[in-house]
């Protein structure tokens, strides 16, 4: 099982100077509790309650009762250091997972996304990646820590009862113990199951939290509260059956070592009257033994610590063993300012094997062109689009730039020549200067205003008291849909990047800023190659080209006059719009 773990102790070599004073100072505290209490009961009681004994002087007295508070002096401030130091860490560990595990998520392609929730990829990233750290830190203190304090308590057990009774008291006294490893072994089998259940349930009530959160709207208009409250009642009671099925095999594990602990003892004060041991060895031994069973259940412990952690790496390791498919070419050719001239050649494309998307597109459109895509919802515009960005690659055929094929191209040189204004932009939870600075890092203040007015955004951020300072919140939710969609175009003012691709960008505008957006929007795309998915076809009047997809397939190119007049699909979908009601 530790094998498992072998590859992420890793994290720990970094904190290897710390662990090695955690381990020292945790073997130090087991060998004080193994040997050090039993040592104390051999030594002490007999000085104090001997009966015959001639009288101790005054020093000699203080002498033998200091040791009780030297014994656990020593192990109270080993067993503080050892847990400071595991925790710090611990801590230091945990950063590092989450920050690999994040790091992994920037460069996963966006069909990974489309396949797992954003819930459970936070339970994934948090709750997991914290099991981990507790399972790792735990198992590289304890597997020395206890076996210290259980070979301390055996050596001391053996030699005192060696002493006494041979080898025979020996075994008696430790027959007992090899007991205590079989309820380990069965309460190991039946967690090692309920484990993963219980992050996958963890998973799933925080898919419907972040799922929640994200739909507050949508909740209180369709009367959704009570649904969405006893949704996540019964997410909630699933996850706490499956940690009670856990706990009710773990919390069984002290239980059951303490009652086979108590057996032994029984029996070995059986033994001791049958060969007349004295009181004190007899104590010594029950205390060595007594201590030896501490470290047991701490190793048991372990044991159903291990399992946890078995279960938070299996789902941990899909994502970190997950294939990052979009990546760079070993010989990836680096790519300054393109022209924009874009081919699709021979592209087939399909989502994780399903049906295709996109079926043998052969299309070429040259620097400069203003190209919409027109066509029903599903007849892969969108996919046609996200092509080229190479958020997506073809599974057959290839896209070219310039006559370079794209996978061919240093992937960061690629997006910095492309700018995109979706449907529905996306703002950080940061100030409106730092989220359009995103868009080019090196822009100065007067690059960013002067953006911001061709986007007409500059006036409404002048309005705010804070101005360009102002914090728009998460997902931008102190803007309204037009603010955000404007700063999202002043973004592409400030790109100013030779290839442009709008998803519907002036859709959440009143008329009054549409008109003056498309304005904008005709200085913009001066001299750049632009491809509009269209779902409005009044967005689509200043373009060049209109391209007619349906079921994967451009069935049509050309102008908005040639279209209407020669094909069939392009003309109902302009005058379903157009008709009046």
């Amino acid at each position: 099982m530790i094998r498992r773990f072998r590859p992420y102790f890793r994290y720990l070599r970094p904190q290897r100077g710390l662990l090695v004073v955690a381990i020292l100072c945790g073997v130090i505290a087991g060998v004080a509790s193994g040997a050090g209490l039993p040592l104390m009961v051999k030594k002490v009681f007999p000085v104090i309650f001997a009966m015959d004994a001639a009288p101790l002087a005054t020093w000699q007295l203080i002498a033998v009762a200091l040791w009780i508070p030297a014994v656990f002096l020593v192990r109270g401030v080993a067993t503080y250091l050892n847990t400071y130091f595991i925790q710090l860490v611990g801590t230091r560990v945990l950063e590092a997972l989450r920050v690999d595990f994040f790091r992994k998520l920037q460069v996963l392609p966006l069909s990974f996304f489309q396949k797992n929730s954003t819930g459970d990829l936070l339970s994934r990233g948090l709750a997991d990646a914290n099991q981990l750290q507790v399972t790792l830190t735990t198992v590289a203190n304890e597997i020395v820590r206890s076996p210290a304090s259980l070979i301390g308590s055996i050596a001391f057990i053996a030699w005192t009862a060696y002493q006494e009774q041979g080898a025979a008291l020996v075994l008696v006294t430790l027959a007992v113990v090899p007991l205590s490893v079989l309820p380990i072994r069965y309460i190991g089998k039946k967690l090692i199951k309920r484990a993963g259940q219980i992050q996958a349930e963890l998973g799933g009530v925080t898919g419907i939290f972040s799922e929640n959160l994200s739909a507050t709207k949508e909740v209180r208009a369709f009367n959704l509260e009570e649904r969405e409250v006893a949704r996540f009642t019964r997410a909630s009671q699933t996850l706490i059956r499956a940690q009670m099925k856990f706990m009710k095999y773990e919390k069984a594990l002290t239980p059951l070592i303490e009652i086979i602990s108590a057996a032994g003892i029984s029996f070995t004060l059986l033994y001791a009257y049958r060969v007349h041991l004295d009181r004190d060895t007899f104590l010594t031994l029950i205390t060595a033994l007594y201590a030896s069973y501490e470290p047991i259940k701490k190793l048991g412990s372990l044991n159903n610590e291990m399992k946890r952690g078995l279960g938070a790496l299996d789902r941990l390791e899909e994502v970190l063993h997950a294939p990052v498919a979009i990546v760079d070419a070993p010989d990836a050719r680096a790519l300054p300012r393109a022209r924009g001239d874009l081919a699709f050649e021979g592209v087939r494309f399909s989502y994780a094997g399903g049906e295709p998307v996109l079926r043998g597109i052969h299309q070429r459109i040259p620097a400069g062109t203003v190209c919409a895509l027109v066509g029903p919802s599903g007849a892969g515009k969108s996919t046609f689009a996200n092509l080229v960005p190479r958020f997506f690659d073809p599974v057959a055929g290839r896209v070219t730039l310039d006559g370079h094929d794209l996978r061919l191209l240093r992937l960061a040189d690629l997006r910095r020549n492309i700018a995109i204004v979706s449907q529905d932009p996306v703002l950080f939870n940061d100030t409106i200067f730092q989220n359009l600075l995103i868009a080019h890092p090196t822009a100065t203040r007067a690059d960013i205003e002067a953006a911001a007015q061709a986007a007409f955004a500059h006036d409404f951020i002048r309005a705010f008291p804070e101005g360009y300072e102002t914090v728009v919140g998460e997902r931008g939710a102190r803007l309204s849909g037009g603010q955000k969609q404007r700063l999202a175009l002043a973004r592409a003012f400030l790109r100013n990047a030779p290839i442009l691709i709008l998803d519907e960008a002036t859709s959440a505008l009143d008329s009054d800023s549409e008109a003056a957006i498309q304005l904008a929007l005709k200085k913009l795309v001066l001299g750049k190659t632009v491809l509009i998915i269209a779902h409005r076809f009044s967005t689509i009047r200043d373009a060049t080209r209109i391209l007619v997809f349906d079921d994967g397939e451009i069935v049509a190119s050309g102008s908005h006059a040639e279209l209407y007049a020669a094909n069939a699909l392009y003309k109902s979908l302009f005058d379903r719009q157009n008709t009046p009601a």
